[in-house]
């Protein structure tokens, strides 16, 4: 985890995200905080734990980007899911304990693709002598050596082969082996057993300088290819993330691997050797070991529609019956407990749980009040307004403009937009959220959709031509939206 401060998370985050500072400023502390947690004794960090936080807000604010581009700054496990999937335990569904186990696997990535970083350097130099292995295997005529050669001391060797060497008849026994006959024929193959690796040591340095210079990509050989058994479905409607851990593992042992030759080039061959080698190297044991560590020190979820979960005072009938029963089955889970997983148990008592939802048919209050208890921190994330759109269109670094402007770059046309139309368009994104649903920035993308359709249909054809976007291209593409009452229409 990188040491940033408050402020530079909060600097980091306005890369990206406009606006909503009380949420950043928010995460950027409670991110501030996990590291101070990490330099505390252990008597004392057994005591502390994170602070939880609660985002109210309408879809589309930045919620969810906040959080995700927070686990990237750090590199941490992060998962997201939406609390409506989740069921009570006793209904079919998932249940909540699978959030941690889906936070173990990104846990394991992360940490798998450290490690495949470090090795990769021995990987590849080891890559070269297997190509090399199998070029000169498939290019070497298939000629025996003497097959005395295949015996430590001549001397031990059959009657029949050393009278193959001297000339002699194999069926005379009468006369023995002379001693220095025999020392003659060891120094003599040791000479040849000498010359044969010379000139084979001398054979695969040429077939190595060739091979990097790339004047062996495109020769073909045959190597041996490791596949898993499709694995068959076992117990109906039970999907394998369901399956009790022990059984998940049990399963994959039951279930044999399958090697099978593969003729490929050495372009190919390259690509699959790597990744084999890579396999071999790393330790999978001390993977799994660092992953659940990493997960239960810095593991952030993300729970967004919190709000579809809660009951109002009249309690839950009908489909709302197991809204309350997931709220129960969360409640461990963020108090802390301990999951079982296919690595290994995972205590949840220092992962970070950030809580969201629009919140607008019903209030946090309606939540359990020991589920409210477990997230102190509330921040309240605003509307957009029109100068946020503008914001939102010019500020990142991949703002929708220039996401668009490098699409088309690829057609050889120039895409860009005057002041006044960025303008108008933040005018008829602010007047549409106001006038129907408000869904936030989502809005840009159906109006940038609709503004660029017909340039973006005839791209191929307007090649190495720059296109400008003005008021007038928005007023004409947008018209007929701007116009009419009822905008429903034209919402996708």
């Amino acid at each position: 985890m990188q040491e940033l401060t408050p402020c530079e998370v909060v600097a980091r985050l306005d890369q990206y995200i406009v606006g909503q500072n009380d949420a950043k400023r928010a995460v950027a502390i409670a991110l501030r905080n996990r590291w101070r947690w990490k330099q505390l004794p252990e008597d004392m960090r057994r005591e502390v734990t994170p602070k939880n936080i609660l985002m109210i807000g309408p879809t589309g604010v930045g919620k969810t980007e906040i959080t995700r581009r927070l686990a990237n700054l750090t590199r941490a496990p992060f998962v997201k899911v939406e609390a409506s999937k989740y069921t009570e335990v006793g209904y079919y569904g998932r249940d909540v304990e699978s959030i941690i186990r889906d936070l173990v696997e990104a846990s394991i990535n992360i940490v798998n693709d450290d490690a495949r970083k470090e090795v990769e350097e021995e990987a590849l130099a080891r890559v070269e002598d297997r190509l090399l292995d199998l070029l000169l295997k498939s290019s070497e005529p298939d000629v025996g050596e003497p097959r005395f050669l295949e015996f430590h001391n001549v001397a031990s060797a059959p009657q029949e082969l050393l009278a193959d060497v001297d000339g002699s008849d194999s069926a005379d026994e009468t006369r023995p082996t002379e001693a220095h006959d025999v020392e003659s024929i060891e120094a003599e193959a040791r000479e040849q057993d000498r010359e044969r690796r010379e000139r084979q040591s001398r054979i695969r340095e040429k077939f190595r300088q060739m091979l990097r210079d790339g004047k062996l990509e495109e020769r073909i050989v045959e190597l041996s290819v490791e596949q898993k058994a499709a694995s068959v479905q076992m117990f109906s409607g039970l999907g394998v993330e369901q399956m009790d851990p022990g059984m998940q593992s049990v399963f994959e042992r039951l279930i044999p691997s399958q090697t099978r030759k593969r003729e490929a080039t050495v372009e190919q061959a390259r690509t699959i050797l790597l990744e084999q080698l890579i396999e071999e190297l790393v330790d999978r044991d001390s993977i799994q070991e660092d992953a659940l560590r990493l997960a239960e020190a810095s593991g952030i979820v993300f729970i967004d529609e919190m709000d579809k979960v809660c009951v109002d005072g009249e309690g839950s009938r009908g489909p709302d019956v197991s809204r309350q029963g997931v709220q129960r089955d969360l409640l461990p889970i963020v108090e802390g407990t301990t999951v079982q997983t296919r690595y290994g148990s995972l205590k949840t008592d220092n992962i970070l749980f950030i809580a969201a939802g629009a919140f607008h048919k019903n209030r946090p209050s309606d939540m359990m009040p020991e589920l409210q208890g477990r997230f102190p921190i509330r921040v309240e994330l605003t509307d957009l307004t029109r100068d946020d759109f503008v914001r939102i269109l010019t500020e990142p670094e991949a703002s929708l403009t220039r996401q668009y402007a490098a699409l088309l770059k690829v057609e050889g046309v120039m895409l860009s937009f005057t002041d006044d139309a960025i303008q108008k368009i933040a005018d008829v994104a602010f007047q549409m959220n106001q006038s129907t649903q408000n869904i936030g920035a989502r809005r840009l993308h159906t109006i940038l959709e609709r503004l660029l359709e017909e340039v973006s249909f005839n791209a191929p054809d307007l090649t190495g031509t720059s296109v400008v976007i003005d008021t007038v291209d928005v007023a004409r593409q947008l018209g007929d939206i701007i116009a009419s009452e009822d905008l429903s229409q034209f919402i996708l």
